[in-house]
Protein backbone atom coordinates (compact mmCIF):
# COMPACT_ATOMS: atom_id res chain seq x y z
CA UNK A 1 0.00 0.00 0.00
CA UNK A 2 2.96 2.73 0.87
CA UNK A 3 4.41 1.65 -2.17
CA UNK A 4 1.14 2.41 -4.41
CA UNK A 5 1.12 5.51 -2.01
CA UNK A 6 4.64 6.87 -3.30
CA UNK A 7 4.40 5.99 -6.91
CA UNK A 8 1.14 7.77 -7.15
CA UNK A 9 3.17 10.83 -5.78
CA UNK A 10 5.67 10.74 -8.15
CA UNK A 11 3.06 10.34 -10.70
CA UNK A 12 1.28 13.46 -9.94
CA UNK A 13 4.79 15.11 -8.94
CA UNK A 14 5.67 14.38 -12.21
CA UNK A 15 2.93 16.33 -14.22
CA UNK A 16 3.01 19.01 -11.51
CA UNK A 17 6.47 20.79 -11.93
CA UNK A 18 6.14 21.00 -15.88
CA UNK A 19 2.66 23.09 -15.62
CA UNK A 20 3.86 25.53 -12.75
CA UNK A 21 6.51 26.17 -15.10
CA UNK A 22 4.02 26.53 -18.09
CA UNK A 23 1.86 28.77 -16.76
CA UNK A 24 4.98 31.05 -15.31
CA UNK A 25 4.00 30.21 -11.67
CA UNK A 26 6.55 30.18 -8.74
CA UNK A 27 7.39 27.25 -6.75
CA UNK A 28 6.53 28.13 -3.48
CA UNK A 29 4.87 25.84 -1.28
CA UNK A 30 0.83 27.33 -1.46
CA UNK A 31 1.05 27.45 -5.32
CA UNK A 32 2.93 24.03 -5.33
CA UNK A 33 -0.03 22.61 -2.78
CA UNK A 34 -2.64 24.06 -5.77
CA UNK A 35 -1.67 22.56 -8.66
CA UNK A 36 -0.25 19.26 -6.93
CA UNK A 37 -4.58 19.37 -5.70
CA UNK A 38 -5.11 19.75 -9.13
CA UNK A 39 -3.33 17.42 -10.65
CA UNK A 40 -4.32 14.71 -8.15
CA UNK A 41 -7.99 15.21 -8.66
CA UNK A 42 -8.36 15.92 -5.00
CA UNK A 43 -10.77 19.15 -5.10
CA UNK A 44 -13.43 19.06 -8.17
CA UNK A 45 -14.66 22.75 -7.73
CA UNK A 46 -11.10 23.78 -7.74
CA UNK A 47 -10.03 21.71 -10.64
CA UNK A 48 -13.19 22.94 -12.19
CA UNK A 49 -11.90 26.69 -11.97
CA UNK A 50 -8.55 26.31 -12.80
CA UNK A 51 -9.56 24.05 -15.95
CA UNK A 52 -12.04 27.27 -16.93
CA UNK A 53 -8.55 29.79 -16.68
CA UNK A 54 -6.94 26.73 -19.15
CA UNK A 55 -9.40 26.47 -21.54
CA UNK A 56 -10.16 29.73 -22.20
CA UNK A 57 -6.01 30.46 -22.45
CA UNK A 58 -6.20 33.12 -19.38
CA UNK A 59 -2.83 34.35 -17.85
CA UNK A 60 -3.00 33.20 -14.21
CA UNK A 61 -1.61 36.01 -11.98
CA UNK A 62 0.27 35.77 -8.53
CA UNK A 63 -2.95 37.43 -7.39
CA UNK A 64 -5.38 34.68 -8.89
CA UNK A 65 -3.11 32.04 -7.74
CA UNK A 66 -3.36 33.10 -4.10
CA UNK A 67 -6.98 33.77 -4.36
CA UNK A 68 -7.87 30.24 -5.66
CA UNK A 69 -5.23 28.93 -2.79
CA UNK A 70 -7.75 30.80 -0.05
CA UNK A 71 -11.04 30.24 -1.90
CA UNK A 72 -10.33 26.04 -2.26
CA UNK A 73 -7.72 24.95 -0.64
CA UNK A 74 -7.23 27.41 2.59
CA UNK A 75 -10.12 26.23 4.50
CA UNK A 76 -7.99 22.54 4.26
CA UNK A 77 -4.69 23.51 4.36
CA UNK A 78 -2.87 23.98 7.57
CA UNK A 79 -2.54 27.60 7.12
CA UNK A 80 1.07 29.78 8.06
CA UNK A 81 1.27 33.48 8.19
CA UNK A 82 4.68 34.79 9.44
CA UNK A 83 2.88 38.03 11.37
CA UNK A 84 1.45 35.37 13.16
CA UNK A 85 4.61 33.17 13.83
CA UNK A 86 5.68 34.53 17.31
CA UNK A 87 1.86 34.56 18.71
CA UNK A 88 1.66 30.72 17.73
CA UNK A 89 5.11 30.33 19.11
CA UNK A 90 4.50 31.56 22.33
CA UNK A 91 1.29 29.86 22.39
CA UNK A 92 3.04 26.82 21.93
CA UNK A 93 5.74 27.08 24.48
CA UNK A 94 3.23 27.68 26.60
CA UNK A 95 1.26 24.30 25.93
CA UNK A 96 4.91 22.66 26.23
CA UNK A 97 5.51 23.28 29.63
CA UNK A 98 1.72 22.53 30.63
CA UNK A 99 1.96 19.57 29.43
CA UNK A 100 5.53 19.16 30.73
CA UNK A 101 4.39 19.84 34.12
CA UNK A 102 1.62 17.69 33.51
CA UNK A 103 3.55 14.64 32.56
CA UNK A 104 5.66 14.95 35.56
CA UNK A 105 2.52 15.33 38.01
CA UNK A 106 1.51 11.99 36.05
CA UNK A 107 4.94 10.27 36.72
CA UNK A 108 5.26 11.37 40.38
CA UNK A 109 2.01 9.89 40.47
CA UNK A 110 2.57 7.08 39.14
CA UNK A 111 5.24 6.49 41.30
CA UNK A 112 3.77 7.16 44.56
CA UNK A 113 0.72 4.90 43.05
CA UNK A 114 3.46 2.16 42.76
CA UNK A 115 4.73 2.31 46.12
CA UNK A 116 1.64 3.36 47.62
CA UNK A 117 0.31 -0.28 46.42
CA UNK A 118 3.02 -1.67 47.64
CA UNK A 119 2.72 -0.86 50.89
CA UNK A 120 -0.77 -1.61 51.09
CA UNK A 121 0.48 -4.95 49.83
CA UNK A 122 2.01 -5.34 53.69
CA UNK A 123 -1.34 -4.65 55.31
CA UNK A 124 -2.01 -8.70 55.24
CA UNK A 125 2.17 -9.78 55.07
CA UNK A 126 2.85 -7.36 57.87
CA UNK A 127 -0.03 -6.55 59.65
CA UNK A 128 0.38 -2.50 59.45
CA UNK A 129 -1.71 -0.24 62.21
CA UNK A 130 -4.79 1.24 61.77
CA UNK A 131 -3.12 4.52 61.74
CA UNK A 132 -0.62 3.64 59.14
CA UNK A 133 -3.06 2.29 56.79
CA UNK A 134 -4.82 5.90 57.04
CA UNK A 135 -1.61 7.40 56.80
CA UNK A 136 -1.42 5.49 52.95
CA UNK A 137 -4.55 6.21 52.25
CA UNK A 138 -4.14 10.56 53.42
CA UNK A 139 -0.59 10.53 51.18
CA UNK A 140 -2.53 8.61 48.25
CA UNK A 141 -5.45 11.24 48.01
CA UNK A 142 -3.28 14.17 48.02
CA UNK A 143 -1.27 12.96 45.35
CA UNK A 144 -4.79 11.97 43.53
CA UNK A 145 -5.61 16.05 44.11
CA UNK A 146 -2.26 17.23 42.80
CA UNK A 147 -2.41 15.69 39.67
CA UNK A 148 -6.33 16.49 39.16
CA UNK A 149 -5.56 20.02 39.66
CA UNK A 150 -2.57 19.49 37.18
CA UNK A 151 -5.00 17.53 34.96
CA UNK A 152 -7.56 20.60 34.94
CA UNK A 153 -4.64 23.39 34.64
CA UNK A 154 -3.57 22.07 31.54
CA UNK A 155 -7.36 21.43 30.02
CA UNK A 156 -7.52 24.61 31.05
CA UNK A 157 -4.66 25.88 28.67
CA UNK A 158 -5.94 23.67 25.91
CA UNK A 159 -9.33 25.43 25.93
CA UNK A 160 -7.54 28.39 25.68
CA UNK A 161 -5.17 27.77 23.08
CA UNK A 162 -7.92 26.41 20.91
CA UNK A 163 -9.62 29.97 20.95
CA UNK A 164 -6.47 32.25 20.28
CA UNK A 165 -5.79 29.37 17.40
CA UNK A 166 -9.34 30.45 16.03
CA UNK A 167 -9.63 34.02 16.66
CA UNK A 168 -5.78 33.66 15.12
CA UNK A 169 -6.98 32.36 11.82
CA UNK A 170 -10.09 34.46 11.83
CA UNK A 171 -7.78 37.47 11.83
CA UNK A 172 -5.12 35.54 8.95
CA UNK A 173 -8.62 35.22 6.56
CA UNK A 174 -9.61 38.35 7.33
CA UNK A 175 -6.19 40.39 6.70
CA UNK A 176 -6.03 37.61 3.28
CA UNK A 177 -9.63 38.85 2.12
CA UNK A 178 -8.41 42.44 3.31
CA UNK A 179 -5.66 42.96 0.89
CA UNK A 180 -7.47 41.19 -1.96
CA UNK A 181 -11.58 42.82 -1.55
CA UNK A 182 -12.60 46.31 -0.93
CA UNK A 183 -14.63 46.63 2.39
CA UNK A 184 -17.57 48.27 0.94
CA UNK A 185 -18.73 46.63 -2.17
CA UNK A 186 -16.88 43.06 -1.90
CA UNK A 187 -15.86 43.46 -5.22
CA UNK A 188 -12.05 42.79 -5.88
CA UNK A 189 -9.83 46.03 -5.13
CA UNK A 190 -7.69 48.61 -7.01
CA UNK A 191 -4.53 46.75 -6.04
CA UNK A 192 -6.16 43.37 -7.33
CA UNK A 193 -7.15 45.23 -10.25
CA UNK A 194 -3.66 46.20 -11.17
CA UNK A 195 -1.98 42.83 -11.20
CA UNK A 196 -4.82 40.88 -12.42
CA UNK A 197 -4.50 43.65 -15.73
CA UNK A 198 -1.11 43.31 -16.21
CA UNK A 199 -0.88 39.51 -16.11
CA UNK A 200 -4.05 39.13 -18.76
CA UNK A 201 -2.48 42.25 -21.02
CA UNK A 202 -0.09 39.42 -22.36
CA UNK A 203 -2.97 37.66 -23.81
CA UNK A 204 -4.42 38.80 -26.99
CA UNK A 205 -8.14 39.92 -27.44
CA UNK A 206 -8.36 41.59 -24.29
CA UNK A 207 -10.57 44.17 -23.54
CA UNK A 208 -11.34 46.83 -20.31
CA UNK A 209 -14.69 48.62 -19.29
CA UNK A 210 -14.67 52.06 -16.98
CA UNK A 211 -17.45 52.47 -15.60
CA UNK A 212 -18.50 55.81 -13.40
CA UNK A 213 -21.79 56.40 -11.98
CA UNK A 214 -23.28 59.91 -12.77
CA UNK A 215 -23.35 62.87 -11.02
CA UNK A 216 -22.53 60.76 -7.61
CA UNK A 217 -21.66 63.83 -5.72
CA UNK A 218 -25.31 65.27 -5.87
CA UNK A 219 -26.14 61.63 -3.93
CA UNK A 220 -23.93 62.12 -1.72
CA UNK A 221 -24.89 65.61 -0.99
CA UNK A 222 -28.60 65.44 -1.12
CA UNK A 223 -29.29 61.66 0.53
CA UNK A 224 -25.92 61.99 2.64
CA UNK A 225 -22.63 59.20 2.32
CA UNK A 226 -24.80 56.42 4.00
CA UNK A 227 -26.90 56.42 0.91
CA UNK A 228 -24.02 56.78 -1.29
CA UNK A 229 -22.34 53.79 -0.02
CA UNK A 230 -25.67 52.30 -0.74
CA UNK A 231 -25.60 52.95 -3.83
CA UNK A 232 -22.64 52.10 -4.91
CA UNK A 233 -23.01 48.47 -3.05
CA UNK A 234 -26.47 48.16 -5.70
CA UNK A 235 -24.02 48.96 -8.54
CA UNK A 236 -21.17 46.51 -7.62
CA UNK A 237 -24.17 43.92 -7.09
CA UNK A 238 -24.99 44.74 -10.87
CA UNK A 239 -22.14 44.58 -12.18
CA UNK A 240 -21.02 41.69 -10.62
CA UNK A 241 -24.34 39.63 -12.14
CA UNK A 242 -23.56 40.98 -15.33
CA UNK A 243 -20.19 39.39 -15.45
CA UNK A 244 -19.83 36.31 -17.49
CA UNK A 245 -17.02 34.71 -19.87
CA UNK A 246 -14.42 34.85 -17.76
CA UNK A 247 -15.14 38.64 -17.45
CA UNK A 248 -14.48 40.13 -13.64
CA UNK A 249 -15.81 43.14 -11.95
CA UNK A 250 -13.19 45.67 -9.59
CA UNK A 251 -13.62 48.38 -7.56
CA UNK A 252 -11.48 50.90 -9.50
CA UNK A 253 -11.61 54.14 -7.07
CA UNK A 254 -14.45 56.58 -5.76
CA UNK A 255 -17.89 55.47 -8.06
CA UNK A 256 -15.63 53.90 -10.52
CA UNK A 257 -15.29 50.28 -11.19
CA UNK A 258 -13.39 48.38 -14.08
CA UNK A 259 -14.18 45.46 -15.60
CA UNK A 260 -11.71 43.06 -17.25
CA UNK A 261 -13.08 41.00 -20.31
CA UNK A 262 -10.91 38.52 -21.52
CA UNK A 263 -11.52 36.55 -25.20
CA UNK A 264 -13.56 39.41 -26.55
CA UNK A 265 -13.46 42.02 -28.83
CA UNK A 266 -14.33 46.03 -28.78
CA UNK A 267 -18.03 44.58 -30.06
CA UNK A 268 -18.80 42.20 -27.64
CA UNK A 269 -17.55 44.12 -24.88
CA UNK A 270 -19.17 47.57 -25.68
CA UNK A 271 -22.54 44.87 -26.09
CA UNK A 272 -21.26 43.44 -22.77
CA UNK A 273 -21.35 47.96 -21.55
CA UNK A 274 -24.76 48.91 -22.71
CA UNK A 275 -26.54 45.39 -20.95
CA UNK A 276 -24.16 47.08 -17.54
CA UNK A 277 -25.59 50.52 -18.19
CA UNK A 278 -28.90 49.77 -18.47
CA UNK A 279 -28.57 47.38 -15.36
CA UNK A 280 -27.93 50.45 -13.35
CA UNK A 281 -30.45 52.25 -15.08
CA UNK A 282 -32.71 50.01 -12.76
CA UNK A 283 -31.10 50.03 -9.43
CA UNK A 284 -33.87 51.35 -6.54
CA UNK A 285 -32.17 52.49 -3.48
CA UNK A 286 -34.86 52.85 -0.18
CA UNK A 287 -33.73 56.63 1.99
CA UNK A 288 -34.46 54.37 5.64
CA UNK A 289 -35.17 57.85 7.10
CA UNK A 290 -37.72 59.19 4.60
CA UNK A 291 -39.28 55.94 2.68
CA UNK A 292 -37.67 57.53 -0.42
CA UNK A 293 -36.80 55.77 -3.36
CA UNK A 294 -33.58 56.96 -4.79
CA UNK A 295 -34.09 55.97 -8.79
CA UNK A 296 -32.51 57.75 -11.68
CA UNK A 297 -28.98 56.37 -11.11
CA UNK A 298 -27.10 56.13 -14.16
CA UNK A 299 -23.47 55.35 -15.35
CA UNK A 300 -21.05 56.49 -18.39
CA UNK A 301 -18.96 53.34 -19.73
CA UNK A 302 -15.50 53.86 -21.07
CA UNK A 303 -14.48 50.78 -23.30
CA UNK A 304 -10.77 50.13 -24.83
CA UNK A 305 -9.30 46.67 -26.75
CA UNK A 306 -6.04 45.84 -26.00
CA UNK A 307 -3.73 46.51 -29.63
CA UNK A 308 -0.39 45.32 -30.39
CA UNK A 309 2.30 46.70 -28.24
CA UNK A 310 0.05 48.44 -26.01
CA UNK A 311 0.74 48.09 -22.25
CA UNK A 312 -1.41 47.97 -19.38
CA UNK A 313 -1.54 51.94 -18.35
CA UNK A 314 -1.92 52.72 -21.97
CA UNK A 315 -5.13 50.21 -22.16
CA UNK A 316 -6.33 52.34 -18.81
CA UNK A 317 -6.20 55.73 -20.08
CA UNK A 318 -7.61 54.66 -24.15
CA UNK A 319 -10.68 53.06 -21.64
CA UNK A 320 -10.46 56.43 -19.56
CA UNK A 321 -10.52 58.83 -22.70
CA UNK A 322 -13.56 57.11 -23.93
CA UNK A 323 -15.41 57.43 -20.34
CA UNK A 324 -14.30 61.50 -20.35
CA UNK A 325 -15.86 61.15 -23.42
CA UNK A 326 -19.37 59.69 -22.89
CA UNK A 327 -19.34 62.11 -19.66
CA UNK A 328 -19.16 65.25 -22.64
CA UNK A 329 -21.86 64.00 -24.86
CA UNK A 330 -24.11 64.07 -22.23
CA UNK A 331 -23.35 61.07 -19.69
CA UNK A 332 -25.72 57.83 -19.27
CA UNK A 333 -23.85 56.02 -22.30
CA UNK A 334 -21.27 54.01 -23.50
CA UNK A 335 -18.52 54.95 -25.96
CA UNK A 336 -17.21 54.50 -28.30
CA UNK A 337 -20.50 54.01 -30.14
CA UNK A 338 -18.87 51.09 -33.00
Amino acid sequence: MADNNLEKSFATLKQTIPLLLKHKISAIPTNYALWYTYVANESPELKTAVDYVIENKLQLSETKTKELYRTYLAETEEVSAWDLRQSVEAMLVELSQSLQDTRSETTSFKETMDTCVDDLAKVEKEGLSVNEVMALVRNLVKDTQNIRRSTISFNAALTEAQKEIAALRGQLEQSQHEALYDALTGLCNRRYFDEELATQSLQPNLCLLLVDLDHFKKINDNYGHVMGDLVLKATAKKLQAGCRDGAQAFRFGGEEFAIIVPNSNLVKARRLAESMRKAIEKIGVKDKRSGEILGDIAASIGVAELTKGMNPLALIEKADKQLYEAKRLGRNRVMPIT
